[in-house]
């Protein structure tokens, strides 16, 4: 998994983070949602937007990029887009600020001079992982961030720490979630293991969370209302679709949803329990070629 995939989970489950890495927040910050916008002639994804809250009078749009690998032309790019999707939306915002994150400073792209006067601005935020502190006086969504950055031997320790905290800092309902993200993160450092023998290592079961087990039984209940409504498979398919879109927090394609609409009643249900574990829409695609392999004998 992408590193920048961990960041925009964590924003889009609490887009304030964000202000809180460059300690300057707009009066109406919660409000704020994370999203991914597009901009056409020519054609720019911009992955990390934060847009103010519609309806209110123009505020400021924030760009956010999450740079982990070093990039000699980020810079360019990153203004190219900013200000293409400024000027193209310019009635809606009054002015515009920039995050840039970086692991450390040594990740930075090299030649700035061309842009020296924007990344000296007052709009123009760069933040240094490993310069905000000690992971364990920060706040919980910032100490999240860091432990992608810890060494791999202190990454275990920190982790369970982390894990520890959060039981007694977030709501029940969010713990499945930093259990989840914990996971990941551990998992991105140890490529070599499995996510039971993650969970082994941080005496974890993300089956056993309240998340995980409310998940569940609403799949259950919900399948069983619909499945005599509409048959079993049909009204299946209907419910694990609903659940992937809000698991993957995105719109299926029309041929991953045709793929799962195909299943057996079987693999449906293998399927509904197999979600509650996915991260990304890799995990979902993963899954279906192992399988849809597997049924039909290959």
């Amino acid at each position: 998994m992408r590193r920048d995939s961990i960041f925009y989970k964590l924003f889009q489950q609490s887009p304030t983070l964000l202000f809180d890495l460059i300690d300057a927040s707009p009066a109406n910050a919660a409000n704020y949602r994370f999203e991914s916008v597009a901009v056409k002639e020519p054609k720019f994804e911009i992955d990390g937007v934060f847009l103010p809250p519609e309806g209110e009078s123009a505020g400021v749009v924030y760009f956010c990029e999450v740079q982990f690998q070093k990039d000699g032309r980020l810079y360019e790019r990153l203004f190219s887009e900013l200000f293409l999707y400024f000027y193209r939306n310019r009635s809606h915002y009054a002015n515009w600020q920039a995050v840039v994150i970086y692991p450390t400073r040594s990740a930075e792209q090299g030649e700035t001079l061309p842009y020296q006067m924007l990344l000296d601005c007052e709009q123009m935020h760069r933040v240094y992982l490993n310069e905000l502190g000690d992971i364990r006086q920060l706040p919980l969504g910032l100490a999240l961030m860091v432990l992608t950055t810890v060494q791999t031997e202190q990454t275990p320790v920190e982790a369970k720490y982390l894990l520890a905290r959060s039981e007694q800092e977030v709501a029940s309902e969010a713990s499945g979630f930093i259990i989840e993200l914990v996971t990941t993160i551990v998992l991105y450092k140890f490529t070599q293991l499995s996510r039971t023998e993650v969970e082994a290592m941080l005496n974890i079961r993300l089956q056993e969370t309240r998340v995980y087990q409310e998940a569940k039984a609403e799949g259950k209940a919900e399948g069983k209302a619909e499945g005599k409504a509409e048959g079993k498979a049909e009204g299946k398919s209907e419910l694990v679709l609903r659940q992937l879109t809000r698991r993957l927090r995105q719109e299926l394609s029309e041929e991953v949803q045709l793929k799962i609409v195909s299943l057996s009643l079987p693999l449906l249900e293998d399927l509904g329990e197999a979600l509650l574990d996915f991260s990304t829409l890799d995990d979902l695609e993963t899954w279906l070629a192992t399988n849809t392999q597997d049924s039909q004998g290959v």
